[in-house]
């Protein structure tokens, strides 16, 4: 099977089309190898797959012959992604800056809320 119909069958990608523009754009690897879309994929192949700053492991258990429920995906796939990715990802959230400069134009409502709760606090 076709990596990019792979990754849409097992629900790594809502699209085929997504997930063939993301091998296009090199976020998909298989055994260590920047891939095209219509590379095929075997039983025991391992994949890296890009997606929101993570870089998700597969290890190709079974074939599937078309799109697969949410609960019989784990048949045919095995998630090894380490869990520091994920903690990783939930730090760069901290991490940035301040949405908006100090003194970088007006508030927005958000910012009123804010100062209007640090303000009913002090009192």
């Amino acid at each position: 099977m076709r990596i990019d119909k792979y990754l849409w069958s097992v629900r790594y990608f809502k699209t085929r089309n997504i997930a063939t523009t993301a091998c296009k754009k090199g976020h998909v690897r298989v055994n260590d190898q920047v891939i095209k879309p219509s590379k095929e994929v075997y039983p025991t192949d391992k994949i890296i797959v890009r997606k929101n700053q993570i870089d998700y492991r597969l290890e190709v258990l079974d074939i599937p012959e078309s799109r697969v429920g949410a609960k019989l995906v784990d048949m045919y796939r095995k998630d090894t992604t380490p869990k520091e990715a994920f903690e990783h990802n939930e730090l760069l959230k901290f991490s940035k800056d301040y949405y908006r400069k100090k003194g970088a134009g007006r508030p927005t409502k958000k910012d009123r809320r804010n100062i209007d709760d640090y303000l009913d606090e002090s009192e």
